[in-house]
This record gives structure tokens, C-alpha cells and sequence, in this order.
């Protein structure tokens, strides 16, 4: 049976293989090359377009206006749906219970003393249970779907989202799939900006679009900057999971074969 998040319509996902890219036409948007881009990055990346026109793809340079705002809509909108989606996890009903740990099968441990009353459950769950980055989100989220911030916040939001939404929607009136940087930096080292989140939150600048959009998007590698991974991220219509198959397995099969 269908379930309440469940399309419409079945998905093409591309059943047939890598049919090759001669005739896709694909976009480039100008605003994805920002200034302060690492410039070998963006070196990587260029030359990957380049290969993709090499194999028979028309590349067309494309116009997403509202782009520059799709990281501030997201980091509105998303942690306001990770507060109201966690509220479930209260230690009693659902989720990580101090009083059984992990395991809701356990009995509840003794921990007389330690616990007070149902709201003292609810607060120590919620402290051990999520992590810095989650109680992070849920605040922000709390915040701006509070009371006289609602208004100023979350609704302002949900209506630039509708405009990066129709950057989108007409862009893909005219271009196939649409292609640009994973980030504007190469992959950074493990536990390297684990103490700094807003830098990590604008390594999302320029990904977070198919979020706000609705949209599929895959990422592949396309080469190195600094001797660490630079992405190349593909991006198409809703529901045309089959159109990103053909075009980043077009390109990585010519990666192979070079790399072979």
C-alpha cells in the first residue's frame, strides 16, 4: 500500500545502463564558481565539464538567482523540522531511556536518586541520547519556530524557497541535468572542523539547493585539490533519478578508463 511520503508516479531509475551523453544538455550555473572558491578545486571541476562536452554533452551556462540564499533557507527550515521530528524522543515512549539505555527491552535500571520526576527522564534522555550537533539543531529549530519568530523566521523561509524552487524548475526547461561543485574547498581531514560547525555548515553551500528544491542530486568524485578529493555533483528534474544514472555513470566510466 502507498504510504503518506510515497510519489505519485514510478521511478525511472535507469534500468537500461549508461546510454551516453551525446545531445544532454547540461547546465552550468555561474553562481556555483563564487569568489573565495579554491582555485584548484575549481580547476578540477572545470576540467571535468570539459570532459563531459568531450563526450558528446552540450553544455549551457545557466542562471540560479536565488542560489545565494538556499544555505540560510536551509538552516532555518531544516533544524525547525529536526525540533518538531525529535520531540518524539522523550525517554518513556519512544527513543533512549536513561532508565533502560539503549535497549527498551531492559528493565529500568535503579537509579534512584539520580532521576527525579517524568521531566528530569525527559531532559537526562535527551542529553545523553542526542549528540552536540543534534541538541545544536533542535535550538535553532525551537528558536525559530518560537513565538514572535515564526512570522520573522520560518515563513519568510518557506517563501525563498519556493523562489530557489522555481530557479530550478525553469532552468530545467531548457538543460537536461544541471552540474556543478560538490564544495567550493576539497574534502577536509577527519575531525578537522569538528570544533568550528559553521564552517561545515558552508561546505553545504553549495548542496543544500536539491534539498530546498526537491530535487535528486548525486556526488562523484572528479579529481584532487591540495592531493585531498574535490566532488562533482549531478542534479535533474524530480523523479528523473534515471537522467543522474546516465550522466555521472557516462563520466565516471571516461574516469575509469583514463585512470586505467
Amino acid at each position: 500500500p502507498a504510504q503518506a511520503g510515497q510519489p505519485p508516479l514510478k521511478l525511472r531509475g535507469g534500468e537500461g545502463g549508461v546510454t551516453g551523453l551525446r545531445g544532454t544538455r547540461i547546465g552550468i550555473p555561474k553562481e556555483y564558481f563564487i569568489d573565495g572558491m579554491d582555485l584548484e578545486t575549481e580547476k578540477a571541476v572545470r576540467l571535468a565539464i570539459k570532459k563531459l562536452e568531450e563526450l558528446g554533452a552540450r553544455i549551457v551556462e545557466i542562471s540560479l538567482p536565488h542560489a545565494s540564499y538556499a544555505l540560510a533557507v536551509y538552516y532555518i527550515l531544516m533544524p525547525a523540522e529536526v525540533s518538531a521530528n525529535l520531540a518524539r524522543f522523550d525517554g518513556m515512549r519512544y527513543g533512549y531511556s536513561v532508565l533502560r539505555g539503549s535497549n527498551p527491552s531492559q528493565p529500568p535500571l535503579n537509579l534512584r536518586g539520580e532521576v527525579g520526576g517524568l521531566y528530569d527522564v525527559y531532559a537526562k534522555s535527551r542529553a545523553q541520547g542526542f549528540g552536540d550537533e543534534v541538541k545544536r539543531r533542535i535550538m535553532i529549530g525551537t528558536y525559530v519556530l518560537s513565538a514572535g519568530y515564526a512570522d520573522a523566521f520560518y515563513k519568510k523561509a518557506q517563501a525563498v524557497r519556493t523562489l530557489v524552487k522555481r530557479d530550478f524548475d525553469e532552468a530545467f526547461l531548457n538543460v537536461d541535468c544541471i552540474v556543478a561543485p560538490t564544495s567550493p574547498n576539497p574534502a577536509w581531514l577527519i575531525g578537522e572542523r569538528m570544533n568550528d560547525p559553521l564552517s561545515m555548515y558552508l561546505a553545504d553551500i553549495f548542496t543544500i539547493s536539491a534539498n530546498i528544491a526537491g530535487i535528486p542530486g548525486i556526488s562523484i568524485p572528479c579529481g584532487k585539490a591540495h592531493n585531498l578529493p574535490v566532488g562533482l555533483q549531478f542534479l535533474a528534474p524530480q523523479l528523473r533519478e534515471d537522467v543522474l544514472f546516465n550522466v555521472a555513470g557516462a563520466y565516471e566510466n571516461a574516469r575509469k578508463a583514463v585512470d586505467v
